[in-house]
């Protein structure tokens, strides 16, 4: 479970909840069937207005990946670094071919896709364009993605907006009533709140936090692709080591083998 995404969660609740608390609101208040219809079911409606259904139909992966944990890929980096090492030291002492019996073990399709080009023996300048294709490809869909969840919250806000002016025509029916007219206002009001709520706290923060997701997944490519073409044109695991080092932060350097981080 991402517990950066539940906390954030929790921590909006929380915010409203408080300023209800200390305005000396009901929670009730938040029971406005209406309200919740026309904010959910209209930024539906204007998301599948908005993207097809290709695009549409892994919504539900979207928030897997929102709401899993990175921690298997916490030391991504530093795994890509210790696995490229460990193939440019075989390749350098049994040659490429020797890397052919390693590549099923892989679990990243991207390694495997870019050491099985090198096994072929395909040019270096011909990897390079193909993995780079394909990471472009992928970052398209991410970008795609993200985007679903931003128009969801520029288009919940302003539906909050509606929401609340069909809660005024509503409280206009008690004009003569003002105790009646205050509670029907009130409650008017709440749509804009929840528009606003999902709006900056739901759905722009996942936008973001899957381009931030794609972005590290990004440099883990690059990592690949760098240390690959390396092993390809023969230099030594320490050099590979050297350079691969450059994409990690200084935390993660800390995990790296004590020679290895010497070697930086």
């Amino acid at each position: 479970m991402e517990l950066t995404t539940i906390l954030g969660l929790a921590a909006g609740v929380i915010s409203i909840g408080g300023a209800m608390y200390f305005k000396g609101l009901s929670p009730e208040i938040f029971l406005n069937p209406a309200a919740i219809f026309v904010i959910l079911v209209g930024t539906v409606a204007c998301v599948l207005q908005a993207f097809p259904g290709k695009d549409l139909k892994n919504i539900g992966k979207l928030f897997g990946i929102l709401f899993s944990s990175d921690s298997k890929s916490a030391n991504a980096k530093v795994d890509i670094i210790k696995n490229i090492e460990e193939f440019a030291t075989v390749a350098r002492k049994e040659g490429i071919l020797a890397l052919e019996s390693r590549v099923e073990s892989l679990d990243n399709d991207f390694m495997k896709k870019a050491l099985r080009m090198v096994i072929d023996g395909s040019p270096p300048e011909y990897i390079i364009d193909a993995l780079s294709l394909e990471m472009e490809q992928i970052e398209e869909r991410h970008t795609i993605s993200a985007g679903i969840f931003s128009q969801a919250g520029a288009y919940a806000p302003t539906l909050g907006v509606l929401g609340a002016v069909f809660g005024l025509i509503a409280a206009m029916e008690h004009i003569e009533d003002t105790d009646a007219m205050a509670v029907a206002i009130a409650a008017a009001f709440m749509a804009t709140i929840l528009g606003i709520f999902t709006g900056y706290v739901l759905w722009n923060p996942f936008a973001n936090k899957l381009k931030v997701k794609k972005k590290h997944e990004t440099v883990e490519k690059r990592m690949m692709i760098e240390g690959i073409i390396s092993i390809q044109k023969g230099e030594s695991p320490g050099m590979i080591k050297d350079k691969l080092t450059s994409f990690l932060s200084s935390e993660e350097r800390a995990l790296l083998p004590a020679e290895t981080t010497a070697a930086a």
